[in-house]
This record gives structure tokens, sequence and C-alpha cells, in this order.
């Protein structure tokens, strides 16, 4: 089955090593999601937590936009794919 695109990174905060990403589909603590920017994979990850205003959530709906503490640096505008 193919991955399919959950969401779009809108900033990341370096910092604290935090990506905001605004979902257009349904996601979940313990989903597999990648990075794609300009075509090219960036890096995989299982996602650990998800955060919506601060508050600790265990999973997201289409239209809610979420912080996520991602393994590594992610630029603005990077696709997010859920890995099926």
């Amino acid at each position: 089955m193919a991955d399919f695109k959950v969401g779009k990174v809108t900033h990341y905060y370096d910092k604290i090593g935090v990506a905001i990403i605004e979902l257009n589909a349904p996601l979940a603590v313990g989903d597999k999601i990648k990075f794609v920017r300009g075509g090219e994979d960036l890096f995989e990850q299982e996602i650990t937590s998800i955060q919506i205003e601060h508050e600790k959530k265990d999973s997201a709906k289409k239209g809610d936009v979420i912080g996520l503490k991602t393994d590594k640096g992610v630029k603005e505008d990077a696709e997010v794919y859920k890995i099926q």
C-alpha cells in the first residue's frame, strides 16, 4: 500500500526540536511517518507524542495543527507522509 500525505510542516523550532504540522488526515501516537522535501525523503520516525495547544494527545484529526518532537531537524514546507 502506498504512503499517503497527512500534512505539511509550517514551522520548526530548532532549539527544542519540534515541528508544527498542519494536518489534512488523522494521525496518532505509534504511527510511522516520513518527512519529504522537494521530492526527496529526509527521514522516517515513529510518533511518540503529539501536542495540540501545549496539551498531550494520543491522536489528532484532519484540520488540527500539532506540535511533534522530531528525531532530526526539518525545514518548513516539508511534507509529512504516513507509512503504511
